[in-house]
């Protein structure tokens, strides 16, 4: 049977289920790329953009950090669950929204252009980029920003996988992940007509445990 856009939405709407409290207070979190607070890069990947997508907002951490930077930001998710969260947390947040709906059908059907798209552990990492990356790049102004991380993966892993997870009533769910070394990323973002591509895993502070892929690259001008 075919997975849908409601099955993943179900799949995500699990993820994180004990961050259902408060907020947390804007000054104790900063923008991460990486599962290890204070590793690594920050916002500076993005450059200087006046406005941002975010594709797999998730809870909208990084989101609602950019946006009281001044940034205008839209942070799109699949899940109502996380997005009920999101909302709930950063109502009071100038200059973002938080938008329903998949990435690739959202990039169709908006008329909006971005300065910076950027996904953290997002819909990127399971989307097929044979048919996302182009339409990112349509969305992206000229000189614009592309820019994704998402964890390491097992060299044995090549291209499209499934992750596994539980829905309601514990039914048996499943997504589409997409595994990818550092140059075949790179290699695709140039296929797709990006320049300027990085592309690298980070690893873990003191080694100990998964790195992170980082690939940022630019639509030219």
């Amino acid at each position: 049977m075919p997975r849908t856009s409601q099955d993943a939405a179900a799949f995500w709407d699990r993820y994180k289920p004990d961050r259902d409290g408060p907020a947390p207070p804007p000054e104790v979190f900063a923008f991460e790329w990486t599962q290890y607070e204070g590793h690594g890069p920050g916002a500076e990947l993005l450059g200087q953009p006046s406005t941002a997508l975010e594709l797999g907002a998730a809870e909208g951490r990084e989101a609602s950090w950019l946006a009281r930077q001044g940034v205008r930001v839209t942070a799109l998710d699949l899940s109502p669950v996380q997005l009920e969260r999101a909302r709930r947390w950063w109502k009071d947040v100038p200059g973002l929204t938080f938008l329903e709906g998949e990435a690739c059908s959202y990039l169709c059907e908006t008329d909006e252009a971005y300065d910076a798209v950027f996904s953290i552990w997002g819909a990127v990492w399971f989307t097929d980029p044979e048919e996302l990356f182009p339409l990112v790049a349509k969305r992206l102004r000229p000189g614009g920003v592309f820019a994704f991380s998402h964890g390491e993966t097992a060299h044995h892993l090549h291209g499209r996988q499934l992750m596994y997870g539980k829905g309601p009533d514990d039914k048996k769910l499943t997504v589409d992940r997409w595994c990818h070394p550092p140059e075949v990323w790179a290699d695709l973002a140039h296929r797709h007509g990006f320049t300027a591509v990085r592309s690298k895993c980070l690893p873990a502070p003191g080694d100990q445990g998964l790195g992170t892929i980082i690939v940022t690259a630019r639509l030219p001008y």
